[in-house]
């Protein structure tokens, strides 16, 4: 069984409360006996894949697959050409590790998503630009790391798709799961 759940801002990638103030899967109603594959961090939003098969750990995860994952990130600033290939050529130093090559590329328009709960901070001299990356790996907050790096950080997160399988195409709202159809386990192991 494969579960696309579209995972809301504030809400914990565990099923177990470490605290009593943060929210968790718990809450949703999952089947019993599944896990997420991955995570998405507490303030990050978007498809997020459980399963009760650990094979999908090891096929949409591991590096050596080179799995892709798509996010759009909203950042503080209007992103640069340069911003964007330094992205894009892999290399960004984040101390711990260097990037690998990833696809980045500049929202010309901002994307449909729901407004998030509470709404990023606006500030009337400071303007926000969309962009959209592809990444191969997943490590430690590695999307803010990376914008925050070339001078952009980020201020809202949303994972949009795993694979070949969109977020949109799913038509489930935040907060919303359900389990995947034989075609959309199929889209998810294949690249768009």
């Amino acid at each position: 069984m494969l579960i696309a759940f579209y995972k809301p801002y504030d809400v914990l990638s565990q099923f177990t409360q470490e605290h009593p103030s943060h929210r968790t899967l718990a809450e949703f109603g999952f089947p019993s006996r599944v896990y997420s594959i991955g995570r998405l961090d507490r303030d990050s939003e978007g498809l997020l894949l459980l399963s009760d098969e650990a094979r999908w750990t090891d096929r949409l995860l591991n590096p050596r697959r080179g799995h892709s994952r798509t996010y759009h990130a909203q950042v503080e600033g209007e992103v640069t050409d340069e911003a964007l290939r330094r992205l894009a050529r892999g290399g960004v130093d984040l101390k711990d590790f260097l990037t690998l090559p990833c696809c980045a590329t500049r929202l010309e328009t901002e994307p449909l998503h729901p407004p998030r709960d509470p709404p990023v901070r606006f500030r009337k001299t400071v303007p926000t630009s969309w962009i959209e990356l592809t990444l191969t790996e997943g490590k430690n907050r590695q999307v803010r790391r990376m914008s925050a790096a070339v001078g952009f950080p980020t201020l809202r997160l949303i994972r949009v798709r795993i694979g070949g399988l969109a977020l949109a195409d799913l038509k489930i709202e935040s907060g919303q799961w359900r389990e995947l159809s034989a075609a959309e386990v199929k889209q998810t192991l294949h690249e768009r």
